[in-house]
């Protein structure tokens, strides 16, 4: 796959419920975004806990180790890239530094695409993002549905309580 890439690349490392982000900058070496202290064995669950990242150059496969990973320069639609020189040695400039991270709001995905196209984005996070919009929007329709339901029921209730209290007073009238 090494000859197929191209300096500025994105690559995507399947990780499987996530995706990591790095910058191919030819000579079969990244550079990406890593929580401190992270290995690649902990990044789970130290990328949750993290609020600093360090800017790292590695081999391609000490990067990616067992796991598969594509090209994907997946806003090249959207927006147009910067000259490959340009993101290379931008992303060259930022190694050994140590940067806030945030899995929201900027991780390694925010990280490459603003190297490759000037604008920091991750689709992971919008899509998470639009999913819990969709399950919240659900939640508040399933509660909006239970208040209706609980509020005719309600309705009804006092209807037939009122009915009977009537019905008592005129049974009582009758006496």
């Amino acid at each position: 796959m090494a000859q197929t890439l191209k300096p500025g690349d994105m690559i995507e490392v399947l990780h499987g419920s996530y995706e990591h982000w790095a910058l191919y900058i030819g000579g079969d070496e990244v550079i990406h975004l890593v929580p401190k202290d992270q290995t690649n064995e902990s990044f789970h669950s130290l990328a949750l806990l993290s609020t600093t990242a360090e800017v790292k150059r590695e081999k391609l496969n000490d990067a990616v180790g067992h796991l598969q990973f594509k090209v994907n320069n997946l806003l090249d639609d959207k927006y147009e890239a910067r000259e490959r020189h340009v993101i290379v040695r931008e992303a060259c400039a930022m190694v050994g530094r140590v940067l806030p991270y945030s899995v929201a709001t900027y991780n390694c995905e925010h990280f490459v695409t603003n190297l490759r196209y000037g604008k920091p984005e991750s689709r992971q996070v919008k899509t998470v993002a639009d999913f819990a919009g969709v399950a919240v929007a659900g939640l508040v329709a399933v509660g909006l549905a239970a208040a209706l339901f609980s509020s005719l029921f309600s309705k009804e209730e006092e209807k037939e309580k009122d009915y009977r209290t009537k019905s008592r007073r005129r049974h009582q009238n009758w006496q």
